[in-house]
């Protein structure tokens, strides 16, 4: 199997030459543009009926403009989101046995880790430098029992956060329904929103950040992808021809927009 980059990435001073991309394909210069201003979204705002109209046409406007708006007050339970991220940490912490077990590269297989391989995505040779980690949570009891029991609480955490994450998700369709013109409960009446991932990717931390990518780029094939970051910026949106920052928010959630959305 290939190597995970968390079972040996702390251990070198340098970049090996396959994780090193070429200068047009490297991290864009504006890592320290804050792009918080433009695109945090009060959720608790939808209770005033005053604020309503206005909370869902920001909501179509950071979509259309962005792809990307974050959201606040958001419902979901702060310290469930902070319990869910701490066992996701320690997934990739656990030993290197452990992880050989859950380690696959079948893209077939639902509930499997992996490491980045050489892709056309990443000029047929080059690797990123992250390991991932895979699994189907919609519906939860077709699915949790093929979660790894450990750390002892991930399917717990887990499986609650991605509970209210998938209700998130449905309330933010119903906005954006809501927002275009549609019937309101128009993507579940026509079972686009039924399946859900989780997909959690780990960066360890790397001697030259600057030479490579945690991820190339690309856009999202899906209806919305709900992003949980952790407190350190590295996600940038390209926008206007230019790649800026996405400044991570204290307990906030990340929409974008994928491209069956686009497309509706």
């Amino acid at each position: 199997m290939e190597k995970l980059v968390s079972s040996w990435g702390n251990n070198v001073k340098a970049l090996p030459h396959n994780y090193i991309f070429p200068p047009e394909l490297r991290p864009g210069n504006n890592l320290k543009i804050p792009f918080t201003t433009n695109i945090p979204t009060d959720l608790s705002e939808l209770e005033n009926y005053h604020h309503r109209f206005q909370t869902i046409q920001k909501i179509i406007k950071a979509s259309e403009e962005f792809g990307f708006f974050q959201v606040i007050n958001h419902g979901v339970d702060i310290n469930l989101m902070k319990e869910t991220r701490k066992v996701m940490k320690e997934l990739f912490e656990m030993g290197d046995e452990y992880k050989q077990k859950l380690y696959s590269e079948d893209p077939l297989k639902p509930c499997r880790l992996y490491t980045s391989r050489p892709t056309y995505a990443t000029d047929g040779n080059l690797h990123l430098w992250r390991d991932s980690f895979i699994h189907p949570c919609h519906p939860l009891d077709q699915w949790q029992h093929l979660w790894p029991q450990n750390p002892t609480k991930y399917r717990e955490y887990v499986g609650a956060c991605s509970v209210e994450v998938k209700k998130l998700a449905s309330r933010i369709l119903r906005l954006i329904s809501e927002g275009v013109g549609l019937e309101c409960e128009y993507f579940e009446k026509g079972g686009l929103s039924g399946s859900m991932l989780v997909s959690l990717n780990h960066y360890p931390a790397c001697p030259e950040p600057s030479l490579t990518l945690g991820v190339s780029k690309h856009s999202d094939p899906n209806l919305v992808t709900i992003l949980l970051q952790d407190y350190v910026s590295g996600l940038q949106v390209l926008h206007n021809g230019k790649w800026i920052a996405v400044e991570p928010l204290p307990d906030a959630f990340l929409v974008n927009v994928g491209f069956q959305l686009q497309v509706h």
